[in-house]
């Protein structure tokens, strides 16, 4: 009896050596299908969009145990000695929120203008600008606020009370001034029209974690100490 040999199937000549199907099924399954790569770069997130997560996930954990810290030593501590809070920290609360408000402004105009040749920066950039000069002036409000404990004999290690809050708001301001060197690498970057969204987003997100946690912290302090 005669053996019938079958034919290879067709084979695509623009396709590439063992390529395989649409998809790559299998191990080899490294190429989108109809090589649709942008669709793959669009899905995964920004690695400045992952990394500022982590960045204030580990920030919250930090101040979540300051706070228990400060629960434990109040709860067990005879020498605790309350004082009131130096008036400026409610002005600096509505500076901070202010800029937070700016940014925002700023955000959603500069991410109108991404990617536009023609486009003019310079109006969405003042908003920047005016958020910086904000954060400058809510890390001068805090040094007030300091001077003002201070003069009141009030200083790091006069009373556990005393040793919470510069450790609290000497903190929040370092990374208050993250924020601000966050806002002059974004002016950077606008400046030669090289910015691109995900960065702006990223820096806008911490600042605005930097003012929630702020109203948290004040509340906290305002509550305990």
């Amino acid at each position: 009896m005669a053996s019938t040999v079958q034919e290879p199937p067709p084979t695509d000549p623009h396709r590439a050596p063992g390529s395989g199907q649409a998809g790559n099924g299998g191990w080899r399954n490294l190429v989108p299908p109809d090589n649709d790569r942008q669709a793959v770069l669009d899905y995964s997130p920004p690695p400045t969009s992952t990394a500022i997560w982590v960045v204030l996930f580990a920030i919250t954990m930090m101040f979540a145990a300051f706070t228990s810290a400060l629960f434990v030593r109040k709860g067990s501590s005879l020498d605790w000695q309350s004082f009131t809070l130096p008036p400026i920290l409610y002005f600096n609360t509505l500076v901070l929120l202010a800029s937070s408000i700016t940014l925002e402004v700023a955000r959603r105009r500069i991410a109108a203008v991404i990617g536009d040749l023609n486009s003019q920066v310079n109006g969405p950039a003042v908003w920047l600008y005016i958020t910086l000069f904000l954060g400058l002036l809510f890390i001068t409000g805090q040094y007030v606020a300091w001077l003002q404990l201070r003069g009141r004999g009030l200083y790091l290690a006069t009373n556990p009370s005393s040793s919470f809050f510069y450790v609290l708001t000497v903190t929040h301001a370092l990374h208050v001034l993250g924020g601000l060197g966050g806002l002059v690498y974004v002016l950077h970057k606008l400046s030669k029209s090289i910015l691109r969204r995900n960065q702006l987003d990223a820096t806008a997100r911490y600042w605005h974690f930097m003012g929630g946690l702020w109203v948290y912290l004040l509340l906290l302090l305002w509550s305990k100490l």
